[in-house]
């Protein structure tokens, strides 16, 4: 009885920080958005610094109409959004916020949490495809091509820091990071910050729904929850990156009174992570699907490759 409570109680609670975490970064888009862009509707919603636009938001989509397109296949269509959101709920249980604050210690987590992120890509070509729309597939394809490219860099980068810790557990690792991986893993770190943000497909690197060219991608034929829940997707993700990159390279957990407040830096640490990833948004134009190649696989690949054999020879060194 005792187990079955205990399985309870944490899955509760990564569902509400699930469920609260992603509406935060989302209400700190706005809010960074619209101070660096001089937007200033953000700011009058509800009043005291537009603490109600979030809600506006969501106020809208539960009354916009759910429409599924005659030709669609319906099934996949509106499967498609859990499909693409509900990988990050998976990954967000192994991240460690204090070393015994995690829903799940999984000995591989680094590795899981790579695979479960990685699944999340099907929603987006499930949608593509179930669309009956060219625009939508285009998108798709364009999705799967990015996620191709910028999957190794990024598997790449995580292997320098696990090499380094000599462990695929993340807590293994944040319990054996030193202020010194901040210089001679940064370019690993650098690599892994760059790939995430391409495999969330955010600007600089959202060309599968540049709506310049391709209306809105994947997501055109979407209206109301169910593309509430693909943005939904979009933050988790940042959560769920953001979160990995603080235990990777910024040692999660460790600050002054570390056994005390060890989960409240964790997730400062992400939360500055996080706005990094909402300013690259507004000060980066978006990028050519040839540029975009060109990073993955003559710039990132080789650089990630050189901080593995950089960890590599630091490790047999110091052996």
């Amino acid at each position: 009885m005792t187990d079955v409570l205990e399985v309870t109680l944490r899955s509760v609670s990564v569902l509400a920080a699930f469920l609260v975490l992603p509406l935060l970064v989302g209400q700190a888009e706005h809010k960074v958005m619209a101070h660096m862009q001089g937007r200033l509707g953000p700011m009058y919603a509800g009043g005291f610094h537009g603490w109600a636009q979030l809600v506006a938001d969501g106020v809208k989509f539960v009354q916009k109409e759910d429409i599924t397109p005659a030709a669609a296949d319906r099934r996949v269509f509106r499967f498609a959004p859990a499909v693409a959101l509900v990988p990050y709920l998976v990954a967000m249980a192994v991240i460690p916020l204090s070393p015994d604050l995690v829903a799940a210690d999984a000995p591989a987590s680094a590795l899981f949490v790579l695979a479960t992120t990685a699944v999340g890509i099907l929603g987006t070509l499930m949608a593509g495809w179930a669309s009956a729309n060219k625009y939508s597939l285009l998108g798709a394809m364009r999705s799967a091509a990015q996620l191709l490219s910028y999957e190794l860099p990024l598997v790449l980068a995580v292997a320098s820091v696990c090499l380094a810790a000599g462990s695929l557990s993340l807590g293994g690792i944040a319990a054996a990071w030193s202020p010194w991986w901040l210089i001679w893993q940064l370019p690993g770190a650098l690599v892994f910050l760059v790939a995430a943000v391409a495999e969330l497909q955010r600007p600089p690197f959202d060309m599968p729904i540049a709506d310049a060219e391709i209306v809105f991608g994947a997501y055109t034929e979407y209206t109301g929850l169910r593309f509430a829940f693909f943005l939904l997707a979009e933050y988790a993700g940042i959560v769920v990156m953001s979160l990995l990159f603080a235990v990777l390279y910024l040692g999660g957990w460790q600050g002054p009174f570390s056994d005390q407040l060890g989960w409240l830096w964790t997730l400062l640490k992400g939360l500055v992570i996080a706005v990094v990833i909402i300013w690259m948004r507004v000060a980066w134009p978006r990028l050519r699907e040839d540029q975009l190649q060109h990073l993955a696989w003559i710039v990132l690949v080789p650089l990630a490759l050189a901080q593995l054999a950089l960890t590599g020879v630091w490790v047999v060194v110091s052996a």
